[in-house]
């Protein structure tokens, strides 16, 4: 729906609430900047952009659709670089609107909007005070704007993105401070919010915001709440969109990959829009890596040295080091391993857990060759083919107390996924007791899985005392997500 979102000044804002005002102006060319940064078009947007700016100077909405270009240059490369010459931008943008017209109901969103894209920016790169800040001023405004005009529904995106991340934080430096504010979210409320604005949306007269909406929600789903329909969901909510887009792609692949959809991401990557006309996104290359591999197809090496050798950013160069160490033990070239087992550990960066758990595998032993083919397959979705791996396996044939721990834990993984609960729930207690006093985050999930299979089973009493065995374990890897998922299971038992 490429038109104009200014309506004549006639109509009551209750009988039509997309009126818009002056200085306000989602017109056509501004929708065409929307589209094509939604799209990861920035060079478009840029010029669509710089249309306005001679056109109509004044129009409040430029300043907004400049900081999402900022926003997705930032996401896309990930680059530290990046992030220090952009983010001097924000305070001059948010002072072009506050100067704008009070009684628009865009008037505090798009502060709103300014502050919450760079509070997800600033806690990507560990800036967490001025993250919760961010958060705190982006909740106020959007809770004012909701008084204000309670039939604006893109009131609801910021504020179910708040309520739902909040709702599901981990513990540290960002949660206590937003702790100090008083500001709590609530997950179930977050995700009703963009249920709710996801079905309806795209039959309203607010359509050209879908694919934004969409966007968080396919995070929040996947990232936030870890649910088991974040695929099917994303699935749904996507089909709509263009295949021009190449976020589409992203959304798509990505959370295929996560849910164990590995087949679909591989077609979905193979088939992304190309050109010079669409945002570098070298993460896409990384992705198409772990796809690839997830079905041992030792190509994946391809796509990891082409993310390296485009890549800018600081995130996932750990990672990838170590996913190359793991085609060339594949291959049988254990000095291949060591040597990018040492880049792991002292090439790149620690902001992601992805290369805080690639460091700590690196510093370890290498890993037995059938439990990583199980652990890659299992990863891909390809459950029975794992199983065949570990099939004529047993707890004695390993010698180290990790690998012992992580071939039951790679049981009970596979074993849930097939529906064969008794057997999951055999081997994750087998998990527990062998590994709940080591640094590895086997023991802590298994119980935090056990807690999600008891809870399925409608048996309150058993999933409670997984979860909290989950929470109880400390000083391991992923301790943060792990907690917070338990927390969330408990909670969802006491409802």
């Amino acid at each position: 729906m490429i038109k104009s979102l200014r309506f004549a000044f006639l109509t009551p804002l209750l009988i039509f609430p997309t009126i818009l005002f002056a200085n306000f102006d989602y017109n056509a060319n501004c929708l065409k900047a929307y589209k094509s940064i939604f799209e990861l078009k920035l060079g478009n947007a840029r010029a669509y952009i710089a249309t306005e700016k001679k056109q109509r100077p004044n129009n409040a909405i430029i300043p907004l659709l400049e900081n999402y270009i900022d926003y997705f240059t930032i996401i896309t490369s990930e680059s530290k670089a990046d992030f220090d010459r952009l983010k001097g931008n924000k305070s001059s943008r948010l002072d072009q609107i506050s100067d704008d017209d009070k009684s628009s109901p865009y008037y505090l969103y798009a502060q709103a909007e300014i502050n919450l894209q760079w509070a997800l920016i600033h806690g990507r790169f560990g800036e967490f005070f001025n993250a919760a800040m961010e958060i705190k001023r982006a909740n106020s405004l959007l809770q004012e704007n909701s008084k204000k005009f309670p039939n604006f529904p893109l009131n609801a995106k910021g504020l179910g993105l708040v309520n739902a991340v909040l709702g599901n934080l981990p513990d540290g430096a960002l949660k206590s401070t937003l702790a100090t504010f008083g500001i709590k979210g609530n997950l179930q409320n977050g995700l009703n919010m963009f249920d709710k604005l996801a079905e309806s949306l795209s039959s309203s007269s607010y359509e050209p915001f879908y694919e934004e909406v969409v966007f968080y929600y396919t995070y929040v789903l996947t990232d936030v709440a870890h649910s088991p329909s974040a695929y099917a969901k994303m699935m749904k909510y996507t089909e709509r969109i263009a295949d021009t887009s190449l976020l589409k792609s992203y959304l798509q692949s990505y959370v295929s990959i996560k849910t164990g959809h590995n087949e679909e991401a591989i077609q979905i990557l193979a088939k992304k829009p190309e050109g010079g006309v669409y945002q570098p996104f070298p993460y896409l290359d990384y992705l198409e890596g772990v796809a690839h591999l997830n079905k041992l197809d030792l190509n994946a090496a391809t796509y990891f040295n082409r993310f390296l050798q485009t890549n800018k950013g600081v995130n996932y160069i750990r990672d990838t080091n170590i996913h190359l160490g793991w085609i060339a033990l594949l291959k049988g070239d254990k000095t291949g391993y060591t040597s990018y087992a040492n880049k792991a550990l002292n090439s790149g960066y620690l902001y992601h857990d992805k290369d805080k758990q690639a460091k700590n595998e690196a510093a370890g032993v290498a890993p037995a060759i059938d439990l990583l083919k199980a652990r890659l397959l299992y990863d891909g979705g390809y459950l029975t083919k794992a199983l065949q791996v570990l099939d004529d396996k047993k707890t004695a044939d390993y010698t180290s107390d990790r690998d012992k721990t992580e071939f039951n834990y790679r049981l009970g993984r596979i074993y849930d996924d097939l529906g064969r609960d008794d057997q999951a729930l055999t081997a994750y207690q087998a998990t527990i007791n062998q590994g709940k006093n080591l640094k590895y985050y086997f023991a802590a999930n298994a119980a935090l899985q056990m807690g999600k299979v008891y809870e399925k089973k409608k048996n309150a009493a058993k999933a409670k005392e997984a979860f909290n065995t989950a929470i109880s374990m400390k000083n391991h890897e992923f301790e943060n997500s792990i907690e917070s998922q338990a927390k969330a299971g408990l909670k969802r038992l006491s409802n």
